[in-house]
């Protein structure tokens, strides 16, 4: 993954420091998904997104195209929501849990955990299946 998040906080003229504040985590842990050492969680990333009023997409370079007027800022993201929506893109796709858990290196039970909104989907697999299917991140979460 090849996040924005360094520009966009140049841009707004924001140290690590500011926005690891803003967003309720410690600079450490801020700074290793700035360098890509660790990946962003999808409840954070969707904070980031709210207070720089950009897309998910734009901020995982799923898209160049940095805001959506569809876009609505949402506080908390719906684990059952997403589950749908993975659900719908599952069958679009005509995948069954195992063919989507092969895709994605896991097991059935970890999409099926995700598709009944037990657990809210990793980054890492929300990114793949976006990018795979050709979905867009922010609907996937329930942001457009």
């Amino acid at each position: 993954m090849n996040y924005n998040l360094y520009s966009l906080r140049e841009y707004n003229d924001l140290l690590q420091k500011d926005i690891s504040k803003i967003i309720g985590v410690h600079e450490r842990t801020y700074s290793s998904w700035e360098t890509e050492t660790k990946i962003i969680p999808l409840k954070h990333l969707n904070t980031l997104c709210n207070y720089y009023n950009v897309s998910m997409d734009y901020v995982l370079n799923l898209s160049k195209k940095k805001k959506n007027s569809n876009i609505k800022k949402i506080k908390e993201l719906n684990k059952k929501e997403i589950g749908n929506r993975i659900k719908i893109i599952r069958h679009d796709n005509n995948l069954t849990l195992r063919d989507l858990a092969k895709v994605l290196n896991t097991t059935s039970s970890t999409i099926s955990a995700y598709e009944t909104g037990k657990t809210l989907i990793l980054t890492a697999f929300a990114y793949q299946i976006c990018k795979k299917y050709k979905v867009s991140l922010d609907w996937l979460c329930g942001r457009i």
